[in-house]
């Protein structure tokens, strides 16, 4: 009996693909799920990651420019209305703001100061925007890939049962490539989840981070054009 499992056993293709190939379609279907998941969340991890990366290089060259001593007026017509760089999108809105609060004759127009800050939070919310897209992506993933893999588990496991009760045989050969293919399921939800919680809450910091730097520069250089009205 022995030496009859071991050769059925033998028999068995344990491999990844040979496991899939075997598992019954709803399981099968769990599994191309899981693997597409993991790929979008690796597509967003890389995108974020190149992402902040050039956002933080922008803002280090766009601070060396503003902190340089050149006139915000000569800047802001160096780099225009609509720069590309979030940095420079928020100095803008405030520059632009603030020449749209001058009269003709030189003088301000009442409540300046606040239609500026209100001009770079709006700038700086469109970044947050744009930065935070797709991270609710990687908490979706890294919070159901568990959850689903686990479902194709039961489902797999479920028919390793009926197979069992079918064939009237709890033999080895027979129990284990059932189970293989359950767990096989399992294994690939963990594999998505566990790189998307990761990367989520590592790219969340980094995003938070970036998004405080820019409400730093917004009230300093609101602080900056403050002393300009007050003078």
């Amino acid at each position: 009996m022995e030496a009859e499992t071991l050769a059925l056993a033998q028999g068995i293709d344990f491999s990844l693909w040979g496991l899939f190939a075997k598992a019954t379609v709803t399981v099968k279907l769990v599994m191309i799920m899981l693997i597409g998941a993991s790929f979008w969340s690796w597509s967003i991890i890389v995108q974020k990651t190149i992402q902040y990366r050039k956002a933080r290089a922008e803002a280090a060259q766009f601070d060396q420019a503003f902190w340089s001593g050149e006139p915000l007026d000569g800047l802001f017509d160096t780099i225009g209305a609509d720069p590309d760089g979030p940095s420079e999108k928020i100095f803008a809105a405030g520059m632009s703001e603030w020449r749209r609060s001058h009269r003709e004759d030189g003088a301000l127009i009442p409540g300046a100061t606040a239609r500026i800050d209100r001009s770079m939070d709006v700038a700086i919310s469109k970044e947050a925007e744009r930065l935070q897209k797709g991270l609710p992506v990687l908490a979706t993933v890294g919070s159901t890939a568990p959850f689903v893999g686990l479902f194709g588990t039961v489902f797999g496991i479920m028919n390793s049962f009926i197979e069992i009760a079918a064939q009237q045989n709890t033999n080895l050969a027979v129990v284990a490539p059932g189970i293989a293919e359950a767990l096989l399921a399992t294994g690939i939800g963990l594999l998505a989840a566990i790189p998307a919680v990761v990367f989520y809450n590592k790219l969340s910091a980094d995003s938070d981070r970036i998004l405080g730097n820019y409400e730093a520069f917004s009230d300093e250089f609101a602080t900056i054009l403050s002393r300009q009205l007050d003078s």
